[in-house]
């Protein structure tokens, strides 16, 4: 059975079923216009007067301030094992936040949780802190353990 779309009619505004194989390509897909060619290539947090680089990657440098990170080694050393992810050890809002939770459940290790999706400076802070730019991130003992990918080998 083949699919179909509903198109109003031009003058009724009624709507007519149509085989969604007889729309032409430009009913399905929306068509953007490019950027002026001034605009392509910047990014923001490249100093002015640097040559545009061919990634379209945007990055934060902002630098980690001396309280948020006085504020993270208090964090980081309140607890044996502390875990920064997306959602709550209860409610994981990522695939690998999820797998590290369930690693540490099936180790019976107690752990704490932080939401990094609550607060952006702590999530922008906190990349810079470990130099590790994704989450989750585990701490074991005040030292940086690493994200998903290494929790998964141990």
């Amino acid at each position: 059975m083949a699919a179909f779309a509903t198109i109003p009619r031009p003058l009724s505004g009624a709507t007519v079923p149509v085989p969604r194989s007889a729309r032409r390509q430009a009913d399905r897909v929306a068509v953007l216009p490019r950027a002026p060619r001034a605009v392509q290539g910047l990014s923001l947090g490249r100093p002015a007067g640097l040559p545009a680089r061919a990634s379209r990657s945007v990055r934060c440098l902002a630098a980690l301030s001396p309280e948020m990170r006085a504020t993270l080694d208090k964090v980081v050393g309140s607890s044996k094992v502390v875990l920064f992810m997306k959602g709550t050890k209860d409610f994981p809002q990522c695939g690998f936040s999820h797998t590290v939770v369930q690693i540490l459940r099936s180790l019976d290790v107690p752990f704490e949780t932080l939401d990094v999706l609550a607060n952006e400076a702590l999530r922008q802070g906190l990349k810079e802190y470990s130099s590790w730019p994704t989450f989750p991130q585990l701490y074991i003992d005040g030292e940086f353990f690493g994200g998903c990918d290494i929790t998964v080998g141990i």
